[in-house]
């Protein structure tokens, strides 16, 4: 029986790709750093400090960790001041509305806490989550799944009795890994067949297929 419900938060819930790339590549550029905005929304998923340690291995660049936890802060403090250009994704509020109340809600992602905390309340649904788990509560990043067990851990259910919903080939590696099953979805970078390809006990193209997401997750015992 499902429990749990586990929402990634960047291409899942939101539109965040603009906020993401913007933010990154003006951290980036200003440290002598350029990469494509592609490299950025390939990374979509595994965390800011991942990313720019990445970036920075591109540019065959060293980066110590005084430099790494600076351009971090002005990643997060600038990509929380762009609410404005992210958006709820279709479908969004109308599935949590039918979730809400029938199982435990749950938001786990690879934000970090000043900007999910900032984007959730402004864009309205912040109430429908019980728990919210971000990068700065974790060790290890997506496709680990430490983010995923965390969060059914602080909604007092197992692992089995969750479903993740998540938008990139980290998450769903991630939900795998934890014993969760998952449900994919392509409203973020990547396409239906990439993840696919990640074995995802569903597949679709947005969060308003409701009825075949309710159907999943209320008929998959």
């Amino acid at each position: 029986m499902v429990k749990a419900v586990i929402f990634d938060w960047d291409g899942t819930l939101a539109d965040t790709r603009s906020a993401v790339v913007q933010s990154f590549q003006k951290v980036l550029t200003e440290a002598g750093c350029s990469v494509s905005d592609e490299f950025i929304e390939r990374r979509m998923g595994i965390g800011t400090k991942k990313t720019i340690i990445q970036a920075f291995r591109e540019c065959n660049m060293r980066l110590d960790v005084s430099t790494l936890e600076k351009l971090v802060n002005t990643k997060v403090t600038m990509h929380a001041g762009l609410a404005k250009i992210v958006s709820i994704l279709a479908g969004v509020t109308e599935l949590l509305d039918v979730l809400h109340g029938k199982v435990k809600l749950a938001v786990a992602t690879m934000s970090n806490r000043a900007v999910i905390d900032t984007l959730l309340p402004a864009k309205g649904i912040a109430s429908y989550f019980e728990v919210v788990v971000s990068a700065d509560d974790i060790a290890n990043p997506k496709p680990d799944p430490e983010v995923f067990l965390m969060t059914a851990e602080k909604l007092g259910v197992e692992p089995k009795e969750c479903v993740v919903v998540e938008d990139s080939v980290f998450g769903i590696e991630a939900a795998r890994a934890a014993n969760m099953r998952c449900i994919a979805v392509s409203s973020g970078v990547y396409s239906k067949e990439e993840l696919q390809k990640e074995q995802p006990d569903m597949v679709v193209g947005s969060l308003a297929e409701k009825e075949n997401i309710l159907e999943f997750i209320f008929g998959s015992g």
